[in-house]
């Protein structure tokens, strides 16, 4: 399996987070991508290369211009302010708020935010950037693969992650919707049907957003009941598409405390939903966040289970595309992550 990665990662390092309160040191950082990089390396999985570059109209696909534009040019504007430290949203629209864009860079940051959890830094675009060229040359690998009758997978080890990402909004460490982009650019390439997987355990709500509307992109989310966890507003079963989209977005909101026999029960109808739906392609957000000892998590996986998610994907038969969500500040992280690589590889 080829993994993709830059260096360029190491561009959004921040400094300190707002959680429950308190300024903590930031859960999404370098230490995750050298974690997982570490034990690919360790196992022997080291075909790992460099990213192409694919510029940014991939990326227009599926965001707005403006919000494109708006993390372009955001730190510099916020340093032309006046200001010295990270970029935190003050405020933003809620209820019956404007909805047009305040010329100030704080209403711009509050305009396009989704809540104070993803601090912009003077890296943050070179390394959003990276992450997505690092998902676009896996797509590309599995896009050829398929019009070559052959099966490829391969693995985006890219970071900050991407599913939170909205067509116009950020949250959740996340800019640029990495598995979004990849989705829309198989589609461009010719791929008629695309499933996007996400197996983290906070609802991809971004990868939700893009799609909503559409039936040539099918979305599945399994993740911590939106009652009880991050992002609170998104991730309901009863969210499943609208319009010629209706049918084609599955969400398996899971409580507290789920173990690895439930969550695999999850996981099982996800892929035969996207059996049924006759994927071509398939893309996994793959946050390992799922993990018993996650600081910011509640299921209860452990890292053997994750050997069983790689082989239950693999049973899919389909060429597959791994894209890094979450999974923070613990060491297992790296372990967990390959072992669904591993676990998968062991399958075909």
């Amino acid at each position: 399996m080829k993994i993709i990665y830059s260096d360029k990662h190491y561009h959004q390092s921040p400094k300190l987070e707002l959680a429950g309160g308190d300024l903590v040191p930031s859960f999404e950082n370098p230490s995750r991508a050298e974690h997982v990089l570490e034990r690919a390396r360790t196992v022997g999985l080291d075909e790992i290369i460099s990213p192409d570059e694919f510029g940014i109209e991939p990326l227009l696909a599926v965001h707005d211009s403006g919000y494109i534009q708006f993390l372009q040019t955001a730190w510099q504007q916020w340093i032309e302010a006046g200001f010295k430290g990270e970029i935190i949203p003050l405020c933003w629209p809620a209820g019956k708020a404007s909805d047009i864009l305040p010329q100030h860079i704080k209403g711009k940051v509050g305009y396009y935010a989704q809540g104070t959890d993803s601090n912009i830094t003077e890296g943050t675009w070179t390394a959003a950037l990276a992450a997505a060229q690092s998902a676009l040359t896996g797509a590309s690998l599995i896009c050829k693969s398929v019009k070559s009758g052959n099966k490829a997978r391969a693995f985006s080890l890219g970071r900050p992650p991407g599913h939170h990402a909205a067509k116009a909004s950020y949250g959740g460490y996340s800019f640029l919707n990495n598995a979004a982009i990849t989705a829309q650019y198989c589609r461009d390439q010719g791929i008629a049907k695309v499933a996007v997987l996400d197996v983290d355990f906070h609802h991809g709500n971004g990868t939700q957003d893009i799609f909503y509307d559409r039936d040539d992109v099918f979305f599945a989310s399994i993740h911590g009941d939106p009652m009880d966890n991050f992002p609170y507003f998104w991730g309901h079963a009863s969210e499943q598409g609208e319009g010629i989209g209706e049918g084609f977005n599955l969400n398996f909101p899971l409580s507290n405390g789920t173990t690895f026999a439930v969550w695999r029960e999850a996981l099982k109808s996800s892929l035969s939903a996207i059996n049924e739906f006759g994927a071509e392609v398939l893309i996994v957000s793959l946050g390992v966040d799922t993990f018993e000892d996650d600081p910011i998590s509640s299921f209860k996986l452990k890292t053997p289970d994750y050997l069983v998610m790689g082989a239950d994907i693999a049973d899919l038969g389909i060429p597959t595309l791994f894209v890094m969500e979450g999974g923070y500040n613990v060491e297992a992280l790296g372990i967990n992550m390959v072992n669904v690589l591993q676990g998968y590889e062991a399958s075909l």
